[in-house]
């Protein structure tokens, strides 16, 4: 099962969304905005992949935290950060049979699906 996780205004999203269906790839949709994101949904990513890759630090959210939540971010507490504050995820995450990606990248994309 494949389930693409993001906000539909995004346009890394939005670019995700057409590759999927321009290349007959089944896939559900997962608004983080308005469907709950658990911590352990995200606990469950930052052990298929790096932490970090997970935050979007150019984010508008990012830069309304304090300065003390941006310095103390850490694998600890980040799933609790980001289901807090589901914008901060980075767009798309696409949850696959064969891993874990974080953005969008055409190429990556194709070698995922062509297998």
């Amino acid at each position: 099962m494949i389930t693409l996780y993001g906000i539909p205004n995004c346009d890394t999203v939005k670019k995700a969304r057409t590759w999927l269906e321009k290349h007959n790839q089944d896939y559900v949709f997962f608004d983080v905005r308005k469907d709950v994101i658990t911590t352990s949904t995200i606990e469950g990513w930052c052990e298929r992949t790096d932490w970090q890759m997970l935050v979007n630090k150019r984010s508008t959210t990012w830069k309304q935290l304090d300065e003390q939540q941006r310095q103390s971010l850490s694998r600890d507490n980040v799933a609790t950060l980001l289901a807090d504050h589901p914008t901060l995820i980075k767009r798309p995450v696409l949850d696959h049979n064969k891993g874990l990606e974080v953005g969008f990248d055409d190429s990556i994309y194709h070698t995922i699906f062509s297998a």
